[in-house]
């Protein structure tokens, strides 16, 4: 059995096929007052089609996430830098904290690119952004969703 779960991919390991991340032991940050939660976004699915090794990701949005596109969202989670300074303009935002070995890497649909025009300051807790949504991953880069003329709220 050891040995199954060594070799299952990550999403397998991850958690039970029938439940939902957001029902599972790990929680995602909880949303901002007057924001989007997380199980909003997850309700996204991911399509995957492998080429000579490689897994390419597109998305099929829900209504509700359909429902969002282009508009001005709240959202909380934990900083993930891009940048390598303590003071980042482009970061991913994650549903559930980075630093767990047994929480494997994030879905497609558990993660936003964000960019701020003011640089903020990266904490170890949970952090809410207000920012325009745009709904991406039509070219199969795994990325969903970016925000855009984002802020620390």
């Amino acid at each position: 059995m050891a040995a199954a779960i060594l070799i299952a991919p990550a999403a397998v390991a991850q958690r039970p096929d029938n439940l939902k991340p957001s029902e599972s032991i790990w929680k995602p940050a909880a949303a901002p007052p007057g924001g989007i939660s997380w199980a909003v976004l997850e309700s996204t699915k991911e399509i995957q089609r492998r080429q000579a090794g490689t897994i390419y990701s597109k998305p099929a949005f829900s209504p509700k996430v359909k429902a969002l596109k282009g508009k001005r969202i709240k959202v909380s989670g934990y900083v993930m830098p891009l940048q390598n300074s303590p003071k980042q303009t482009h970061f991913v935002l994650l549903a559930y904290p980075p630093d767990c070995p047994f929480h494997l890497n994030p879905a497609p649909n558990q993660f936003v690119e964000i960019r701020t025009s003011a640089p903020i300051a990266v904490r170890s807790g949970v952090q809410s952004f207000e920012g325009q949504l745009i709904l991406s991953g039509e070219d199969e880069s795994g990325i969903f969703y970016l925000m855009k003329e984002s802020r620390e709220i």
